[in-house]
């Protein structure tokens, strides 16, 4: 049905590839529910809308042909992801992602299937502890209860992009580092243009970590968005009999969201420090935006050698032109001072005549050895004055 949607199980992602062709499209997600199980479904925006219940500028986010910043929105039953290539609807049931089969998105799939059955699954289903009495311990009660679905998944996700981002910059450490080593060496227009590109690289990648460290800043700056992002709180909330009107036909198909929902309902109120009680995302979200401000250092001190670099090379290239007026210098001092000698050569070879002509081979030879003087002085004077300026190095 079109409504519905192609819906195709996936146990694991080693697929033929007449089936990637025909789910790779911008219309392909994955369903990863919270026993680990995976789905793969062909849905267009109005079944999607249908599915997670958010509204069409929520989705325009995941849009994989538009440009929109990195964002972490929380709403009445979802969080909303779009950080990189991880574009994802978190609910309190499943994880839907966007793209399944994209390479970046592969090990966020396998990741999840991994993570999010919870470790305490073995104590559901047993009606009985081993004493026969039908009753959990305080330890089991509180490990069953630990940490929600959405958390856990959006752990995964947080997890994925710092992740990414991290292994983008050593790759690029790697290859720049021995680049700009390279062009201190020796400086030529291949290594400047290797650097170039790995200057450009490094713009772009600064950039998309920002994108993702302004994201995290932002929502640790803002209690109320955090709150919205605790869609287990939100759901115990509603289903709590002291809410007189809401809706208790909801059933969760997480443990850890039963569990969570099992203590509130026993519960007569909810204080409000309950409600806006944020430390528990508080230590997620530091935790992982530690870990992009330490990639944001490593990005930063790469731009600074990059700096440095360019200052040395600069510094060089001075060193060089300088080298080459003074050159400049000594050949236009020498021109002068010959220039005289050119001078003396020129008037006695005019047929102008002078009472000395019958001692000319006397005359010739100090005419020779003062105009080699004159000249030699000249190009002294220029060379001591330059010096005396500090026009050339002593």
């Amino acid at each position: 049905m079109a409504g519905e949607g192609l819906i195709v199980p996936v146990d694991s992602f080693s697929q033929p590839a007449s089936l990637i062709k025909k789910t790779a499209v911008s219309r392909s997600w994955v369903s990863v529910d919270c026993n680990g199980q995976s789905t793969v479904l062909d849905l267009d925006k109005y079944g999607i809308m249908k599915r997670v219940s958010i509204h069409a500028r929520d989705l325009r986010l995941l849009d994989p042909l538009l440009s929109y910043p990195s964002a972490i929105l929380g709403r009445e039953k979802a969080i909303v992801l779009n950080l990189e290539h991880i574009k994802a609807i978190i609910t309190t049931e499943e994880v839907l992602l966007r793209d399944p089969f994209n390479d970046n998105v592969i090990p966020i799939v396998e990741e999840l299937q991994r993570r999010l059955p919870p470790v305490n699954a073995n104590f559901f289903g047993q009606g009985e502890d081993e004493d026969g009495t039908g009753v959990q311990t305080e330890a089991q009660t509180d490990e069953s209860i630990e940490f929600p679905f959405e958390f856990r998944a959006l752990e995964v996700a947080l997890e994925g992009i710092c992740s990414f981002l991290d292994a983008r910059t050593r790759e690029l450490e790697t290859a720049a580092y021995p680049a700009l080593d390279e062009l201190t060496s020796m400086i030529s227009s291949r290594n400047l243009d290797r650097v170039r590109k790995l200057k450009s690289s490094m713009t772009r990648l600064t950039n998309r970590v920002l994108k993702v460290r302004d994201e995290f800043e932002q929502l640790l700056d803002d209690d109320d968005d955090m709150a919205d992002l605790y869609l287990s709180r939100k759901l115990s909330f509603a289903s709590s009999p002291s809410n007189d009107g809401a809706d208790l036909t909801w059933s969760p198909a997480s443990p850890t969201i039963e569990s969570k929902i099992s203590r509130a309902s026993r519960a007569t109120t909810f204080s409000t420090h309950d409600e806006n009680d944020v430390e528990e995302l508080e230590m997620l979200l530091e935790a992982y935006f530690m870990q992009i401000e330490a990639t944001s250092n490593k990005l930063t001190t790469l731009r600074e050698y990059i700096d440095d670099t360019e200052d040395y090379i600069n510094i060089q290239l001075d060193n060089h032109r300088n080298q080459l007026i003074q050159l400049e210098l000594f050949l236009l001092s020498g021109t002068v001072s010959l220039s005289v000698y050119s001078l003396v050569a020129a008037i006695f070879g005019m047929n102008i005549p002078y009472p000395w002509n019958k001692h000319h081979g006397y005359v010739f030879k100090w005419v020779v050895i003062l105009a080699a003087i004159v000249s030699a002085s000249i190009f002294m004077s220029i060379t001591t004055y330059s010096r005396y300026k500090g026009l050339v190095g002593s």
